[in-house]
């Protein structure tokens, strides 16, 4: 018997359309023979949508008519399984849109990829591919991310954590604040995106400032981090769970500016070498240009992040070499990558459908696993509670 998979993907983020991209290739590359795949859309507004026209990339040009012709569905716990349930049913119609045994979300960015979806799965109790709601949200915030990744000794850059109030409060003492720990040239990023989204680099105090308001328009927290003068950045991939993880190929973003842009990684490319495929590869070199050393050193610091933050099934670490000291740092974590990195294990010999499979049956192991870990218990506080002890904090009956 098939497995059934519901796959999420969209959702209230920036990133929405690179989720659809990347979750309408991985159902096109997924076994038809294992499984029986149910595309789940998550709208812009958070409302569900399943129906034939859902996992065509091509409807996705009007929206409208798209939503205008599926299904908005919600779920439900009903006769032990995870069903959809149809929103708004018609007479002659069951509840019951359909149901799923394994929920596989490949959605990017704020409110969907930060542990928000993942705890909304963990409701149901259902098998769910990834990171956990915990993993998910360190590996989003970039502040916390980097406080982890340093109390566990491995190397990230020094940053000032901003929040939209106290800039506020007072534009000028940030300023300062900022000038006195960095020099110029800094990066100024939102604490919670993904795919370049925000980012700018500014080298002097103008370009601070412009570069501070443009980021607090996607998040009330950002972060400033010195801008490595002479860098090469690495990406490597991480596959397994906390008794077996592997690192694949590394690769090397080559931008067309000074930092690797939203359209150098999904637009630039075209049809060809565009979005559908991959992340652009025409800004890619795989392998990466380093050293075999080097590669080892990334690929056991990418393991050792994947540890430290309890990571599961797939995810990217972002890194940056300073060529000047030939220091490396971890940048950022994708806990749910664009493509989810298939190119990366392509290039060691794991097929784009195996590493879904892979990805499938360490979720339905991790589900497994806590179904033997004790969450609750019974007890009889509330059979010896009087009705009056819930008046003016009495005291319970006993």
């Amino acid at each position: 018997m098939k497995i059934k998979v519901g796959v999420f993907f969209g959702g209230r983020s920036v990133e929405h359309e690179v989720s659809i991209i990347t979750a309408i290739q991985a159902i096109e590359n997924m076994d038809k023979d294992k499984y029986d795949i149910v595309p789940i859309y998550i709208a812009k507004d958070n409302k569900m949508y399943c129906g034939n026209l859902i996992g065509d990339i091509s409807n996705y040009k009007d929206i409208d008519n798209l939503l205008k012709n599926s299904t908005q569905i919600i779920l439900a716990q009903k006769d032990n399984k995870v069903a959809l349930l149809r929103c708004e049913k018609k007479i002659y119609q069951n509840e019951v849109y359909d149901y799923i045994d394994i929920a596989f979300p490949i959605v990017h960015g704020t409110n969907v990829e930060d542990g928000t979806l993942q705890g909304f799965l963990k409701m149901f109790n259902i098998p769910y591919v990834g990171c956990d709601v915990i993993s998910s949200s360190v590996g989003m915030d970039k502040y916390v991310c980097k406080c982890v990744l340093k109390d566990n000794e491995i190397p990230v850059l020094d940053c000032k954590c901003i929040s939209l109030k106290n800039y506020n409060e007072n534009p000028e003492n940030t300023i300062n604040e900022i000038e006195t720990k960095f020099s110029y040239p800094v990066i100024v990023k939102p604490i919670n995106l993904g795919s370049s989204v925000g980012i700018k680099i500014a080298k002097n105090q103008e370009d601070l400032k412009e570069a501070i308001e443009n980021a607090f328009t996607y998040s009330r927290k950002i972060l400033v981090e010195r801008a490595i003068k002479n860098l090469k950045e690495i990406n490597c991939s991480v596959v397994g769970d906390y008794e077996l993880a592997k690192a694949s190929e590394c690769e090397e973003p080559v931008k067309t500016d000074e930092i690797l842009s939203y359209k150098d990684k999904y637009i630039s490319g075209g049809k060809k070498t565009g979005a559908m495929k991959s992340m652009n590869a025409s800004v890619l070199k795989l392998p990466a240009d380093i050293e075999e050393n080097v590669k080892k050193q990334i690929q056991e610091l990418a393991l050792k992040t994947f540890e430290v933050l309890g990571c599961s099934g797939v995810i990217r670490i972002d890194f940056m070499i300073d060529k000047d000291t030939n220091e490396i740092f971890v940048n950022e974590v994708n806990t749910i990558p664009g493509s989810l990195s298939f190119h990366l294990w392509k290039a060691t010999g794991l097929n784009y459908t195996k590493l879904l499979d892979e990805l499938i049956d360490i979720a339905l192991k991790k589900n497994r696993e806590e179904r033997n870990i004790t969450y609750s218990f019974d007890s009889n506080i509330l059979s010896g509670m009087s009705m009056n002890s819930l008046k003016g904090g009495s005291k319970l009956k006993k």
